[in-house]
């Protein structure tokens, strides 16, 4: 019953079974670890937006990197703006309008710097137009913000290239940025949540990043890959059980052959005794008794006459069998 398993038609559907569920299990794991991956980074962002700020020289130094268990952290620098070597970072988009980021150096006392990320301006009327920026405030000011590592194309996306209009950027990149100044940079740069004393006008605070659901989606894709193994499985054998019971049926109907055309009884029968049999006694029987008998007496549609069994002359009517024996006068 179940040989039709090792055709070909059904061995091809073994093979992608076979293909479909180890795909579909990868796939599964590969989103469950997204999902541990982004639950991870969510709570460590969570716990670094809310743990109280420490001092930037703590998580960075003159040249080096921002580690990423410290991306998001609060911390505080006391300083005073370079506002002769400001930036505009190039293509930043805010409440759905494209802007820039305002970038100046905050030099601390002992000679080093660190980019602040100041907030977000609106575009000007054109690409090349630079709209007004907010001063920062004059003298030593107290930063708190959130710690950020430098940018690359890698990490943002952006492309990076040369010619830009004076004074702007497309990436903060903190060690290109760094060389065009006279004193060396911490690692990563700060962005701006309060300063003291403030400014009179400021750019638009910059939003703290959005931590989400933490890879719930990632999670339920996760489930879904590995949903769609069971639907495979249940999908072939559900295949199987009807080919199955097609065969079954198939094997259990009788194919004999049926009655011939021209046997039986039925009113088309070369010899029964319908009326359209061919030696009955019907009215179109051939040799009975009946009106339009071949071989009755005086039957007026007899072919030829009855005591000669001659064809009557040609214009002549045939004669009865009285006349055919009597003597000529």
């Amino acid at each position: 019953m179940y040989r039709f398993l090792l055709t070909p038609r059904w061995l091809a559907l073994h093979v992608v079974v076979l293909l479909v569920i180890p795909a579909f299990l990868f796939l599964g794991q590969w989103q469950f670890g997204r999902f541990e991956e982004r639950s991870a980074s969510s709570d460590r962002t969570t716990a670094n937006l809310t743990a109280p700020p420490v001092p930037v020289r703590e998580l960075t130094s003159p040249g080096g990197t921002v580690a990423a268990r410290d991306r998001h952290r609060a911390v505080t620098v006391r300083g005073t703006y370079d506002t002769g070597a400001s930036l505009l970072v190039r293509r930043r988009t805010q409440d759905r309008m494209v802007g820039f980021y305002v970038l100046t150096p905050l030099v601390v006392g002992d000679g080093t710097g660190v980019l602040v990320n100041r907030g977000w301006i609106k575009a000007g009327a054109t690409a090349d137009s630079v709209p007004p920026v907010p001063p920062p405030p004059p003298g030593e000011v107290t930063v708190t913000g959130r710690l950020r590592p430098a940018e690359s194309e890698e990490s943002s996306g952006i492309r990076d290239r040369a010619g830009l209009p004076a004074g702007q950027v497309l990436l903060i990149d903190t060690a290109a940025i760094g060389r065009r100044l006279p004193y060396r940079l911490l690692g990563g740069y700060v962005e701006l949540v309060e300063q003291t004393p403030g400014a009179a006008s400021a750019p638009a605070p910059v939003p703290p990043p959005d931590v989400g659901g933490g890879g719930g989606l990632n999670l339920a894709y996760s489930v879904q890959w590995w949903l769609f193994i069971g639907v495979a499985v249940g999908g072939w054998a559900l295949l199987i059980r009807r080919e199955a019971a097609d065969l079954k049926a198939a094997a259990a109907t009788p194919t004999g052959p049926g009655p011939g055309p021209g046997s039986g009884s039925g009113p088309a029968s070369g010899s029964g005794s319908g009326p359209a049999s061919g030696s009955g006694s019907g009215p179109a029987s051939g040799p009975g008794s009946g009106p339009a008998s071949g071989s009755g007496s005086d039957g007026p549609e007899s072919g030829r006459d009855a005591g000669t069994g001659r064809d009557p002359a040609p214009g002549g009517t045939g004669r009865d069998s009285a006349s055919e024996t009597s003597p000529v006068p």
